[in-house]
């Protein structure tokens, strides 16, 4: 009899795609799997297209939503309990797998008061607040980041890396992809799946201070909201760029790039070292947990990542960056990343649950 799996997170790019990563292999394994996510999260729209069955819950983060919102958390929390609740018994779940996020805590909670087995995945150097508590009543704890949860739960915790997509993980080494490369460098740019106006601001400014000969090609992902002034702002500074709202094929993009300008999401810095891609990672100013600095340093302690805070960033440190920067320096960090990257995290995620699955009481 194969086993039914409950995956609940949502909320950013971050958590759905390595979740559709598990629900892909599950499926393919003979896993029925189903997706507990939030209404307002962009789980809503992705789960569905993917083709993995989508429940719902009326939920949303309290941490840092002002005084209000904190207050009138305990009765969204209670409420959105008792959804949970609902979807748990009629679909009767054998395991549940805990992504993280706020939108994961009512269906983890739940699947634990109602005796289910409970994998927790934390994708991020720092544990989040969800994923800690959880973590009491896990069987399993699995880390994209070592060191991301240590002390009294070392008995169930393992390293496994993030769950990336198959074709990401498929992505040629970096030797074989600089192979006879010549030309410009080949800058991207990512913001991740919400976009980063952090970025957008400084990139054309800073490629305009360089001369044309120096430039290199670039792609830039800029978010909906964006795309359209960011394409304005690299036309005023005379600068030739692709820009686009959101990179469906990163793997392809990956395969494209020498050198790389991001956020420091935990997808985005685990895709980084699991293809071998050198970057300069700029950390998500006022991050509850300063978490993207700690998944930066992951990279550059490897060598394969510069690390810039955003207020410490400007036009002419990007430039003077970019203009020392070459493509043996480029492969040389994308190695480095390489050598610190993990390619089967999906695998262990998805064994994880159905182990967890076969000791269901």
């Amino acid at each position: 009899m194969s086993a039914t799996v409950m995956i609940t997170t949502g909320g950013t790019g971050g958590h759905v795609f390595p979740g559709l990563a598990v629900a892909s292999k599950l499926a393919s394994r003979g896993a029925s799997v189903f997706w507990l996510g939030t209404r307002e999260g962009m789980e809503a729209e992705l789960v569905p297209r993917h083709g993995v069955a989508f429940e719902s819950v009326s939920f949303r983060g309290v941490r840092g939503k002002g005084l209000r919102t904190l207050l009138l958390g305990p009765f969204a929390l209670v409420a959105a309990c008792v959804e949970a609740l609902a979807v748990i018994r009629r679909r009767a779940p054998d395991v549940v797998l805990g992504l993280g996020g706020f939108a994961s805590f009512p269906g983890a909670l739940m699947g634990v008061a109602t005796g289910r087995p409970l994998v927790v995945h934390d994708s991020n150097a720092v544990a989040g607040l969800a994923n800690r508590v959880l973590a009491y009543g896990a069987d399993r704890v699995l880390l994209g980041f070592p060191d991301a949860m240590r002390g009294r739960h070392a008995k169930i915790v393992s390293w496994t890396g993030n769950p990336l997509r198959d074709a990401i993980a498929a992505v040629p080494p970096p030797a074989d992809r600089f192979a006879g490369r010549a030309g410009p460098l080949r800058l991207l740019v990512v913001g991740g799946s919400l976009g980063a106006q952090g970025l957008n601001e400084r990139v054309p400014a800073a490629l305009a201070r360089l001369s044309a000969v120096a430039r290199p090609q670039v792609v830039h992902q800029a978010g909906a909201k964006h795309v359209d002034a960011l394409a304005r702002a690299y036309r005023d500074a005379g600068v030739e760029a692709e820009c686009v709202a959101f990179i469906d094929d990163m793997a392809s993009r990956y395969a494209w790039a020498d050198f790389a300008i991001a956020r420091g999401g935990a997808l985005t810095v685990s895709e980084l070292a699991a293809v071998g891609l050198g970057a300069l990672i700029v950390p998500l100013p006022g991050a509850i947990a300063d978490e993207q600095t700690a998944n930066a340093d992951f990279l550059v302690r490897a060598g394969g990542a510069i690390r810039i805070a955003q207020d410490e960033l400007d036009a002419g440190r990007l430039a003077s960056l970019l203009s020392s920067l070459d493509r043996p320096k480029a492969l040389a960090m994308a190695t480095a990343a390489r050598a610190v990257g993990r390619t089967d995290a999906t695998d262990r995620v998805a064994d994880a649950c159905l182990e967890a699955a076969e000791r269901k009481p």
